[in-house]
């Protein structure tokens, strides 16, 4: 049982934390270097209770004082702040939401990165009950013109690295419904960058269609796509909401806001 002594103490320390806190919050909202004076009115400490704080976050680089009586953030938060983002991998970020989406859909969910002129599938949540063998397991690679999430990869490239890839590649198909005309190809880029999300109408695998949305990192580079595969006939376009909101959740997980004027 604890005494009075104890929870006092525990008490004062919770305190703390909770001022030194709104100290932090109070400069995180102000770009400029800020006075001890607006902090503590900022915070509703006492002037002195906020400087005696301030010196113990200045510190330990917590804050910065940039001149005397000023203060800002300091660089140990961009230091644990780039550990925290070095911790996050896009796998573990969208795990939880890939399940999710699963259940809502009952098809398989793909998380795909790009490397060369390949899509890799890194993760996937999926059942038997999908009614869809998966042929292609994690790990296992597709070229970009052929798949959903490679549409969304090249769509960013400029015209003189697409043909590059085309003549690369030779943009070989693997059945009657592959794009592997440059000119055809382009016109699907194009309307990917229109839309915002890319389609596989059975071009890569006869029966399974696929649609795919963009995950972004906080930086706004496009680092994964995350795509619904299923049997042709069963693909439903209602689920490219829910497709494109999933991609949106994990990208804030990752750190990603959407430029002012974008839909979150």
């Amino acid at each position: 049982m604890k005494n009075d002594s104890t929870t006092d103490l525990e008490k004062t320390s919770i305190q703390v934390i909770e001022r030194m806190v709104s100290l932090l919050d109070a400069l995180a909202e102000r770009p400029d270097p800020i006075s001890l004076k607006e902090l503590a009115a900022a915070t509703g400490l006492h002037p002195s209770t906020a400087h005696r704080i301030l010196n113990d976050l200045v510190m330990k680089r917590f804050v910065d004082r940039s001149e005397p009586g000023t203060y800002r953030l300091g660089m140990r938060l961009l230091e644990l702040g780039n550990m925290v983002k070095s911790r996050i991998n896009v796998r573990e970020a969208a795990l939880d939401f890939m399940r999710s989406l699963h259940r809502k859909t009952n098809q398989t969910i793909n998380l795909s990165v790009r490397q060369g002129d390949e899509i890799v599938y890194i993760d996937r949540s999926f059942s038997e009950r999908s009614g869809m063998q998966v042929v292609r397991a994690i790990g296992g690679r597709a070229p970009l013109h052929l798949t959903s999430t490679g549409k969304l990869f090249l769509s960013l490239d400029d015209s003189k690295a697409v043909r590059a890839y085309a003549t690369r590649t030779g943009l070989a198909g693997h059945n009657k419904n592959s794009i592997t005309d440059l000119a055809k190809l382009e016109r699907e880029l194009n309307q990917v960058r229109t839309l915002g999300y890319a389609r596989d109408n059975e071009e890569l695998e006869l029966g399974v269609r696929c649609m795919a949305a963009g995950v972004r990192d906080d930086s706004g580079r496009l680092i994964a796509g995350l795509s619904i595969s299923a049997p042709a006939d069963r693909l439903q376009e209602e689920w490219l909401e829910d497709l494109i909101s999933t991609a949106t959740q994990i990208s804030a997980v990752l750190g990603y806001v959407p430029p002012a004027g974008m839909p979150a």
